[in-house]
């Protein structure tokens, strides 16, 4: 069994009630029907995605996740 690194994931709700999990860290995304399922999805892509990668560099602090509006020209 292999070590463990902590990451950070967003979780939003799509269109026809799927839900969208992404790895801030690392460009990898998975759907699922739930939050829980989104997740696991995640977990195990992030999984086979480091088979072959490195891991990165945990931050010294954690990302600061939050939401942002812009303005778009009418």
């Amino acid at each position: 069994m292999g070590r463990t690194v902590r990451l950070t994931a967003t979780v939003n709700e799509e269109d026809g009630g799927l839900y969208c999990a992404r790895c801030v860290q690392v460009e990898v995304a998975c759907e699922g029907h739930s939050v829980d399922e989104a997740l696991d999805r995640l977990r195990q892509a992030l999984e086979h995605y480091f088979e072959r990668r490195p891991v990165p560099h945990p931050p010294q602090h954690p990302p600061i996740v939050v939401p942002i509006e812009v303005r778009l020209p009418d």
